[in-house]
């Protein structure tokens, strides 16, 4: 894999990621507060090279929902195993998931969540693929997110402002979904 990855697909990434770590499990994924979330990404010492990506994501709870549905969806079809539980307040993920593509890439991730989900949360999420992924055997991201406050005049749910100033909408990308 070359250093660079785009920071879209960072974030489509991280907002898929954060979705199939929260669906579908025993015990209920918390839901952001409605609003102006900023995320700070970071893809650790495997992608050293790599600036934090600072992304803005505005969210109501539809689309909070539409992206945990999505998690759910792509969950049920390529993991084997999907296993979350509470532990001292900090929710651990465990998932072993075939990936998309033609390397029949299957990530096995382990997850730590923390925050309250209105003000502020912290992920920590590690992953080993086999075979490697783009030339990877492994990855790691910590995502640090807090909420500013209501979402800006002229965006709409699902908008993301990427550091460098490109826009998209997670929910135009997942097909729509509202």
């Amino acid at each position: 894999m070359t250093s660079f990855i785009p920071s879209a697909r960072i974030a489509v990434a991280f907002a898929a990621g954060l979705s199939l770590a929260g669906a579908a499990f025993s015990l209920d994924f918390p839901a952001r507060k409605p609003g102006l979330w900023e995320m700070s990404m970071n893809l650790g010492a495997t992608a050293s090279k790599l600036p934090v990506q600072v992304t803005q994501q505005c969210m109501d709870a539809a689309s909070d929902k539409a992206m945990r549905e999505m998690g759910e969806g792509m969950s049920k079809d390529r993991c084997s195993k999907q296993d979350m539980r509470n532990e001292g307040g900090k929710i651990i993920v465990d998932t072993v998931c075939k990936l998309e593509g033609p390397s029949n890439t299957v990530a096995t991730t382990h997850s730590v969540m923390s925050g309250d989900f209105n003000s502020t949360y912290h992920v920590e999420s590690k992953s080993s693929y086999s075979p490697p992924m783009m030339g990877r055997a492994e990855g790691s991201i910590v995502i640090d997110a807090k909420w500013v406050g209501p979402c800006k005049p002229g965006q709409k749910p699902g908008d993301m402002i990427m550091s460098n100033g490109m826009k998209m909408n997670l929910l135009d990308k997942m097909g729509g979904k509202k």
